[in-house]
């Protein structure tokens, strides 16, 4: 049997290395408008550059100019019709790139140990605490993990406040007369950062039509960084647990801290 003859690919190492960056950005591109209209958009695209492609091939003039006048402008289309997807994904490289840029300055002129020991141990017992008596009261609440804390990012939209963690100051964070209790409250570094931040809200439609602005934010800022956040309902008083723009419903207080100890 003859073998297949593959020297016409000719390929360089170069070339492998385009193919993987070029999989790695559609993969992350997916990944960045899955469960949003986004996809449908898409889909709709490619379908329309599909049947432009066969009327071309069969010589039908008229609709392959009309679907050709579509084609000759997607590129700026495609900038209009997706520009939240595109400020997204540019907003998700430019803050993750400032935060590793700042975890490398602090490695460098601090050195590893010094970092390691920046970045202490949040103890899971306060929260886990607080949200139970939370769930049982009734009151609504919004609680980021963030494993690079950024200033600008938080606290632009919050109040700082670089406290400790405790019961009580949650509690009295998210009691229903406090002024900080609308928003998140960001913990980093075994801290509380910041309360009462605005967070960006998920608009992925597959998202349960009871969902509403807490579960939406917390889902949201799980999509757009490495953070998770703990949620709990004001109406029905379940806890959720969100991470990587996925939530996970009517979480145990022993799955809770089971969680919250292997990601934070």
């Amino acid at each position: 049997m003859d073998r297949f003859d593959l020297s016409f690919l000719h390929l360089r190492f170069l070339d492998i290395v385009d193919i993987i960056l070029v999989a790695f950005i559609i993969y992350y591109i997916y990944n960045l408008i899955r469960g949003t209209i986004a996809v449908n958009i898409v889909l709709g695209l490619i379908i329309i550059y599909l049947v432009y492609l066969i009327t071309e091939q069969l010589q039908m003039r008229l609709l392959s100019n009309i679907l050709g006048g579509f084609v000759s402008v997607g590129f700026l289309a495609l900038i209009i019709v997706f520009q939240q997807e595109i400020r997204r994904f540019l907003l998700l490289i430019g803050k993750n790139a400032a935060l590793h840029r700042n975890k490398l300055w602090k490695t460098l002129l601090s050195g590893k140990k010094e970092l390691e020991k920046e970045a202490s141990f949040t103890s899971v017992k306060p929260i886990i605490d607080a949200c139970k008596t939370m769930q049982s009261s009734r009151t609504g609440a919004l609680i980021v993990f963030a494993k690079y804390f950024d200033d600008q990012y938080y606290q632009n939209t919050g109040e700082p406040i670089d406290a400790v963690v405790s019961k009580r100051l949650i509690e009295t964070i998210f009691r229903k007369n406090s002024p900080l209790h609308d928003g998140a409250v960001v913990i980093s570094e075994g801290k509380i950062k910041c309360a009462s931040c605005i967070l960006p809200v998920s608009d992925n439609i597959k998202l349960p039509p009871q969902f509403g602005l807490r579960h939406r934010a917390g889902i949201g800022i799980t999509e757009m960084s490495d953070a998770v956040a703990v949620i709990v309902s004001e109406e029905t008083g379940q806890i959720a647990y969100a991470k990587q723009g996925r939530v996970r419903m009517d979480v145990t207080f022993r799955d809770l801290e089971k969680l919250l100890t292997r990601d934070i």
